[in-house]
Parts: C-alpha cells; structure tokens; sequence
C-alpha cells in the first residue's frame, strides 16, 4: 500500500512515528507539507495554501492508493484529486479552534475520519474512527531522575514541574500553570520551578520527563495531549485539566490529579511534589502503544483501499 501524506508539519513526531511503524507493516510514505512558516507564535499565509494545491494534484497522479490529510487545513487538498479515497485525521485544534468550519464542511465529503479521542467523536456528531497518537514505550521509559537532571542541567534541591509547551500558544493557558505552581511554592520543603521545554529535540523529551517530579498540563483544549502518553510511559505524575482523552488515559493512574478547579489542582500538584513518588503510568501507556494505534490506523486504510 502506497499513501500520500499531507501535512501543516512534516516534523511531527506523533505522525512520523506512525509511519515508522507502519513503513514496518508494508505500507510506503511520500509526504507533502505545507510551505511556510508555521510554528507557534507564526502563521502561514492563504497563498501558501494556494500554493500547496497544484503540487498535491500532481504528486496524487503518481500511482498512491490513498490519499492521508493529517489536520484540517489539509483536507481540501486532499479532496480536489478527486481520484483516491481520502483519511482525514483531526489533531484538536482544527476541530476546536477557529477553522473548525472548514474541517466541517471536509469531513461528510472525506472516506474516513479519525479523531484523536471520544470527546473529540461526541463534539464532532459524525461517525469516525477514534484513533489516539501512539507514544513510543521504547524511547519513552522511566530512567534514574539524578541522571535525568544532570543531562538536562535541573538542579536536585528543587521541585521541577515540567510544563511541555510555549507559553505562546494560548491553548495551552500557560498563565494557569504559572499561578498554580506560584500557589504551590512555599507549601512544601522545597522551591517549586515551573519549566517550560519546547523547541528541543523531541529525542530528548524523555530526560525532561524522567528529570520532573510531574506534569502540568493546564490547556483549554486537547484532542489526546501526547505529553500525558509520554508521561505516562515514564511513571510521572500528571497534573492536568479534564480535556480531551486525560481522564481516561489517567484512570486508575497514582499518584495523579484531573479537574478543572484551579484549588483541586493546586493540592494534587502540592501532594504529589509532598510525597515525591512515581505513578504507575506505565501500564496505561501500554494501551496507547505505538504497536496497537498502527494497528487501528492500518485498519482504517484497509477499509478504503
């Protein structure tokens, strides 16, 4: 099976993965993105888009059998080959946010939709397939946090709290992190620094992880966060508002926090920097293995082709 990938970001870890895996299973990537710059705090122009559409008619013309339009922006795209069946895969913010009308106005016309949790189904009202992002258990694994700190330069008299995001996307409510963590600091025996990590080496996610006492995840929205998965398979501790698939990815998961009270948040985070232990995550992420979402993925392909 050959598929055409297009894509807002070729450097997506959570996809290129998937098509790591898959590549294993027989099917073969080319990939098509987006000029431009479209980074956090950046944004491409509509004719970057209008540029997009004559290379994807082109590239479609050379012998694929599907067509894969990961976000919403790309889905157009897509569509106006009008020869391969087409998957659309929905990553959150194209469904939550402000193209949430193109996204849908793409998917009756698309042959199949993956969404990224059940909120994300139930908000969209259409018949999909729920597919979460993977996280790689191999790369992702806990490891001894003094030397998970001296590999990512944390000092060991602190408590770290690891906020994996730029405090320029608003999605993610930095603002909240940071008046949650202020509230902690001088409630337990240590300082308490909110660390901010983005913009470095995905290879290296998994020392920031294993060198954090937990994860603050404050957004607004999220389809199914890769950085709880992520965290997850390191045993940390996640503190985090009730979006997406959280609840269920952190049932049965201790010590952990969900709820969307800024007081309830505060004592979860202050309990668990108090006790200093490790969750059991890592059993949890089995169920969003890597292995087991290709699986379903491959499964929606075959159901196209």
């Amino acid at each position: 099976m050959h598929v055409l990938a297009l894509t807002t970001n070729d450097d997506a870890p959570f996809m290129n993965e998937q098509m790591r895996i898959l590549e294993r299973r027989g099917v073969s990537f080319s990939t098509l993105s987006v000029s431009g710059d479209g980074r956090a705090g950046h944004s491409r122009t509509p004719i970057d888009y209008l540029r997009f559409f004559p290379s994807v008619l082109r590239e479609s013309t050379n012998g694929y059998d599907l067509i894969h339009a990961h976000y919403g922006l790309t889905a157009p795209m897509g569509l106006a080959q009008c020869r391969k069946p087409v998957v659309l895969s929905l990553w959150g913010s194209d469904l939550y946010g402000p193209i949430e009308p193109l996204s849908r106005a793409c998917v009756p016309i698309c042959d199949e939709v993956v969404v990224m949790s059940e909120e994300m189904r139930q908000y969209l009202g259409r018949e999909c397939t729920v597919v979460p992002d993977g996280v790689d258990l191999e790369k992702f694994q806990p490891g001894p946090r003094r030397d998970a700190r001296e590999a990512v330069g944390w000092a060991d008299d602190e408590h770290q709290v690891l906020f994996p995001y730029t405090p320029k996307r608003t999605v993610k409510n930095y603002p909240r992190a940071r008046r949650i963590v202020n509230a902690v600091n001088g409630l337990v025996d240590r300082p308490v620094r909110l660390r901010t990590v983005y913009d470095v080496d995905h290879e290296t996610i998994p020392d920031y992880m294993n060198a954090a006492d937990a994860l603050l995840l404050t957004s607004d929205s999220e389809g199914s966060p890769n950085s709880v998965k992520e965290a997850l398979a390191c045993n940390l501790p996640v503190v985090a508002t009730g979006v997406g698939d959280v609840s269920d990815r952190l049932e049965g998961v201790s010590p952990s926090c969900v709820s969307d009270d800024d007081e309830e948040l505060v004592d979860g985070l202050r309990e668990i920097l108090e006790h200093g232990e490790r969750s059991n995550g890592r059993d949890a992420a089995r169920e969003v293995s890597l292995d087991r979402t290709a699986t379903r993925m491959l499964e929606v392909y075959e159901r196209v082709v």
